[in-house]
């Protein structure tokens, strides 16, 4: 007996350091959490559109551009539109859920609906005229022609998008994970049969890759909308179509347009930065080469942004029983720390990223020139890659980290601004056109922008004093549930 007491202590010893290195329990419920959810239901939505680019851009040099142009233009106008309008059902049906109003979160989801079919409506207007806007932006014509008729046949996605999103939203506060990750990955994996079978075996050639985009949506939407009918979870939360959601529709919009706005910053502001590419010279080249940084960098994105989601969780809960637990400040901050360093998994992506990148480009396109550039752009892409990592737990792209969750959006909304609007872009057009550094320019400057974001958040969490945070709902939020 003497002899096994060492032995014990020895193992408690590195039980306990192992704790103050990653709390392992905290970790793995982060990681079911976000990554069977968020990671993989966002990685597959943004990726269906990724892989459309991927096929139109084996077609062609000017295909390639048109793709990425036209997608830049979908995902400013479109996509970041309807994820911001469609945040507020998560105010709206996760304040009723916990109220256990159950029938209200059918009719939240109803106006939600409404709005996004109103905005869709008026944004296919918008797009059926993206030509002219693209020239007259100084785009070049040809390279605007393709980008406009690969955004004409994302129209019908469109729509499907914004339904999606809203059925998102009510699905989640429900805690429903595994159907949404079925309804997500299931129509990816198909969608890569789907637009094979468009661009090279139907006669469609560039036009299918969009189209195949938009059926892919329409599939997914297609198999939750049956969930949802048939699944008997939803017998109090759905009871059918209503009129009385017509009179949500204001309200619901006063939640919805901030949202929006927050959401459509950060877009814009690499919407802004890929038409500056389509600036330069060499503008097929420059547009194509930039668009697929901001893709690789999205999607890598999209893994570290479930971890976010994980500590706006945690922080919600902090938020609503603060005066019954002292000890969730403790709670709320071992969450933070526990999600910044599974962050670090950032780390071999980006590896991957330094080693496999000429494979990865060559998904993208068969041009050697557009190879070689990519490879040249790769520190830096992952420099970006890890500070977006760090900054995307703290806020998000649509504030949905620390920053959402313990009541900090105008202060998450500020440091977006300045750090893209007033020191990113200005250091990149500079250092794009002034240094002559192109692409790279611009690159280095949204690099800038990241670095300063995640600075600015990061000190923010070190410095709050999680166990004296008094946190509110704010009363308009209250006004919209009675």
């Amino acid at each position: 007996m003497i002899s096994k007491t060492p032995l014990l202590e020895n193992a408690k010893k590195r039980k306990e350091w192992w704790r103050k290195v990653l709390d392992l329990e905290e970790a793995k419920a982060q990681i079911f959490f976000s990554v069977s959810y968020y990671s993989i239901t966002s990685v597959s939505y943004y990726s269906i559109t990724m892989i459309s680019v991927m096929f139109a851009g084996h077609l062609g040099q000017l295909e390639l551009s048109g793709a990425t142009l036209g997608n830049s233009w979908v995902t400013v106008t479109g996509i970041a539109l309807m994820t911001g309008i469609s945040g507020a059902l998560e105010t709206l049906c996760g304040q009723g859920y916990g109220v256990k109003l159950y029938k209200m979160l059918g009719i939240y989801l109803q106006s939600s609906i409404i709005t996004t079919f109103s905005l869709s409506i008026l944004l296919s207007i918008l797009w059926f005229n993206a030509e002219p806007i693209l020239v007259w932006l100084h785009q070049e014509p040809e390279v605007a022609k393709m980008a406009a008729l690969y955004v004409k046949y994302l129209i019908p996605g469109l729509f499907a998008y914004g339904f999606l999103q809203s059925i998102l939203r009510f699905l989640q506060t429900q805690t429903v994970i595994m159907p949404l990750v079925l309804c997500s990955a299931i129509p990816f994996v198909i969608h890569i049969g789907i637009a094979y079978v468009f661009v090279h075996h139907s006669g469609l050639g560039f036009k299918g890759a969009p189209l195949s985009a938009s059926l892919s949506l329409w599939i997914s939407l297609l198999m939750l909308v049956l969930y949802v009918k048939y699944s008997e979870k939803f017998k109090y939360t759905w009871e059918g179509l209503s009129m009385e959601s017509f009179h949500y529709v204001i309200p619901n919009l006063k939640l919805a347009i901030p949202f929006a706005v927050m959401v459509c910053l950060e877009y814009w502001a690499f919407g802004i930065l890929v038409l500056v590419a389509g600036l330069m010279s060499n503008s097929e080249n420059s547009t194509s080469l930039f668009s697929m940084c901001l893709n690789t960098e999205a999607v890598t994105y999209m893994i570290t942004y479930g971890f976010s989601a994980a500590v706006r969780y945690i922080s919600h809960e902090f938020q609503t029983n603060w005066k019954r637990e002292m000890g969730n400040g403790d709670k709320a901050k071992n969450a933070v720390a526990v999600t910044l360093k599974l962050s670090v998994l950032a780390l071999t992506m980006i590896i991957s990223l330094l080693f496999g990148h000429n494979i990865w480009a060559s998904f993208f396109s068969d041009s050697s020139e557009i190879i070689n550039d990519f490879a040249s752009m790769t520190p830096l892409l992952a420099l970006a890659i890890l500070f977006d990592s760090a900054q995307g737990v703290l806020s998000g792209f649509d504030f949905k980290g620390v920053a959402r969750g313990c009541g900090w959006q105008h202060l998450a909304a500020w440091t977006n601004l300045t750090a893209y609007y007033v020191i990113g872009m200005p250091i990149g057009v500079f250092l794009a056109f002034k240094i002559q550094l192109y692409s790279k320019g611009l690159w280095i400057g949204l690099v800038c922008g990241l670095f300063c974001q995640t600075c600015f958040v990061l000190l923010l969490t070190l410095c709050t004093k999680w166990t004296k945070m008094e946190l509110s709902v704010k009363d308009d939020e209250k006004l919209v549930l009675v």
